[in-house]
């Protein structure tokens, strides 16, 4: 029995210092213009998630959901996240496809994660996705603005809404016969 556990422990050993060998000798690829394999992304999503799980504090959004909160929101984003994450007038991000993993379109598809995970994601970043942490950029007040626009993107109240129609030209959350029309 003892043999057989100290030929796990080698064989475990060699598998781990064969993959850092490959990887320090330049074996395995770095592009960033491919598409990330399935279980790569798995793995890698599952890890922000789990971190994120284990490190964001629960913590409530401090400002009050009005129009002017999120009318704010919609020009920090358009200012700071549209250029990677898709603008408010729907169209997707000329850049979203250059980083590795692609940065989620958060206009079509708004996270849906609670908002204390959102704030979190803002303001520490994910490493190694290219997704800055904002805390140096952006005040606190800001990033809660950012996120209870993204945290509300789907059920905007009527007044934020003809805002974002007048600014942006399309309705939110519209349709693609909206956005062609748009377009023309």
């Amino acid at each position: 029995m003892g043999k057989f556990i100290l030929g796990a422990i080698v064989t475990l050993l060699i598998l781990i210092l064969g993959g850092l060998g490959l990887a320090t000798l330049g074996f395995l690829p770095t592009t960033a213009n491919v598409t990330p394999p399935r279980m790569e992304s798995r793995i890698a999503m599952g890890a922000v998630d789990a971190s994120a799980e284990r490190h964001a504090p629960r913590v409530t959004n401090p400002l009050q959901l009005t129009d002017q909160n999120l009318e704010d929101g919609m020009k920090l984003y358009t200012m700071n996240c549209a250029l990677c994450h898709g603008s408010l007038d729907q169209k997707p991000s000329s850049l979203s496809k250059s980083f590795y993993p692609p940065a989620p379109n958060l206009v079509s598809d708004p996270p849906d994660d609670p908002e204390w995970r959102t704030f979190y994601t803002i303001r520490t970043g994910i490493r190694y996705t290219g997704m800055p942490a904002w805390e140096k950029a952006l005040s606190e007040e800001e990033m809660w603005k950012i996120t209870s626009l993204l945290s509300h993107l789907d059920k905007l109240p009527p007044g934020v809404q003809e805002y974002y129609k007048t600014s942006f030209g399309v309705a939110p959350g519209g349709s693609n016969e909206q956005k062609k029309d748009h377009d023309k």
